[in-house]
């Protein structure tokens, strides 16, 4: 089957500035247009009508100083003269003229001067209205008593009582003028809306070549600019962070990773040379063993965090006696670093608590805490722990208290971000940095949080906080019990 190749043009693009003024420009010009044929049409209509009524009103003088006698017309020697005063109120043009007809449609007076025959050609057959429908006229009787002796006609051209020539550039200049005024107000409000879009799109270009570095300056009065261009600096902050973060990051995995490696490697070599004696080559061994664990928990670290992100591992919600759990939880960490001899208290209210949560992801993340709060002990010292429960309406909170260094001020607000390691924590021992991250993920899929509540040089205190399960009555039925060498201690 044949395939069609078809090929996409990309789609020709505009400023912001020339889009809006262009059509702004259109749509005012075909406003005004239709504004500006319904004001000719109203001018050209009351023009008419104005024009017709003081036409009338000319035909009535007329027909006053018209006299009667034995019902003949007599027209009064000065009607020329009063006729062509008259004419000034008019916009008068070849074909304007005034006619005095008997009752028999003969010409008595007309102004111009006409002949019998020019009246047939002004007026139709039957003598009531203009022949040409371009013209306008209007007729006055002229009566003797109650009868109808004779009219006088004015006649004029609808185009000279509409308007003129000038009127219609004056018309043509107003509108034109309204139309420019209106184009240039857009034109200021589109260039100064789209000044800092056009920063703003600059910044996201130079964003997105790798440089973060990169400064608004802009100061506008529209609240919507001012929080779009605020974003966007944060948004740039953020991931200039985020990309000196990732650089260390991948540097500082890089360098976790080929530490132990490079142990490893050195170990063996000197094993497989003969450079140590039979003793020294199985310490040898015991370190590349350990070394090889350390690199093995740091890859599961990697691997579970990814696995967490990506949303592939699974989080069970059930009902759990967190007193019980953290009890077994406390019991088989001391029996794994039996050698630091740690010291665990448990201070806890009785009765059950219970939580809905997984079991298996609560231990994970109690274990990291105990696991970062040996570590943080200093040499010499004992670890020692208090692990307090306490519970709320709807949470249960687990608060894990150790006697390390403590966490720097300027570490507190990053050691939730990953592959973020501090200082004092990077010299002390090796690691990915993803520890508390992972923690922190496994308590909010579980509905719950996990925060630092206080750090100094003294310990740091972590809460986890857990959703409680709550029953409609009391369970009679009793729970699994876990075996546990710590005593809870009732809460004051």
């Amino acid at each position: 089957m044949d395939r069609q190749l078809t090929s996409t043009k990309p789609k020709r693009t505009t400023s912001i500035l020339s889009h809006w003024t262009l059509r702004y420009f259109l749509i005012l010009c075909i406003g005004f247009s239709v504004i500006a044929a319904g004001a000719l049409y109203w001018i050209r209509t009351t023009s008419i009508e104005k024009s017709l009524k003081t036409a009338e009103l000319l035909g009535w003088e007329i027909a006053d100083r018209v006299t009667v006698k034995n019902h003949q017309i007599h027209v009064p020697p000065d009607l020329n003269t009063i006729v062509s005063s008259r004419e000034k109120l008019f916009n008068t043009d070849n074909y304007f003229c005034v006619m005095v007809l008997d009752n028999n449609n003969k010409l008595v007076f007309s102004q111009p001067k006409m002949q019998q025959e020019d009246v047939y050609y002004r007026l139709s057959d039957d003598f009531l209205e203009p022949r040409n429908s371009k013209y306008a006229g209007v007729t006055v009787d002229i009566a003797d008593g109650n009868q109808t002796i004779g009219k006088v006609w004015v006649m004029q051209s609808k185009q000279s009582i509409t308007f003129s020539s000038e009127t219609i550039w004056l018309v043509a200049l107003i509108f034109g003028g309204l139309i420019l005024c209106g184009w240039f107000t857009i034109y200021l409000l589109s260039s100064k809306l789209s000044r800092p879009i056009r920063q703003v799109a600059y910044a996201a270009e130079q964003i997105r070549g790798g440089n973060y570095d990169v400064n608004l300056d802009i100061k506008t009065r529209e609240r919507e600019m001012n929080e779009l261009v605020g974003s966007f600096g944060d948004m740039a902050t953020r991931l200039r962070q985020l990309e000196e973060w990732r650089a260390l990051s991948l540097a500082g995995v890089s360098h976790e990773l080929k530490t132990p490696v490079t142990s490893i490697k050195g170990l063996v070599m000197a094993v497989r040379d003969d450079v140590v004696s039979p003793q020294e080559g199985k310490e040898f061994l015991d370190i590349a063993l350990k070394e090889s664990e350390r690199m093995e928990r740091m890859i599961a670290d990697l691997l579970d965090y990814n696995a967490m992100t990506s949303g592939s591992v699974a989080v069970r919600k059930e009902r759990t006696d967190l007193k019980l759990l953290v009890g077994e939880i406390i019991y088989q960490w001391k029996i794994a670093y039996e050698e630091h001899m740690p010291e665990v208290q448990l201070h806890a209210p009785s009765g059950s608590l219970y939580v809905m949560g997984d079991a298996l992801r609560i231990q994970q993340i109690i274990v990291n805490l105990l696991n970062n709060g040996l570590h943080a002990t200093p040499a010499g010292q004992q670890a020692i722990f208090h692990m307090h429960l306490r519970a709320e309406e709807d949470m249960l909170h687990v608060d894990v208290q150790d006697n390390g260094t403590g966490i720097s001020v300027e570490d507190q607000r990053n050691i939730f971000e990953r592959f973020y390691r501090g200082e004092l924590k990077k010299r002390r021992n090796r690691g990915l940095g993803l520890g508390l991250t992972y923690s922190r993920l496994l308590a909010q899929e579980q509905g719950g949080t996990l925060t630092l509540v206080s750090s100094s040089p003294d310990g740091s205190t972590f809460r986890l906080s857990l959703p409680r399960w709550v029953s409609q009555q009391e369970v009679s039925t009793p729970e699994k019990t876990y075996r546990s060498p710590v005593k809870a201690k009732s809460a004051l």
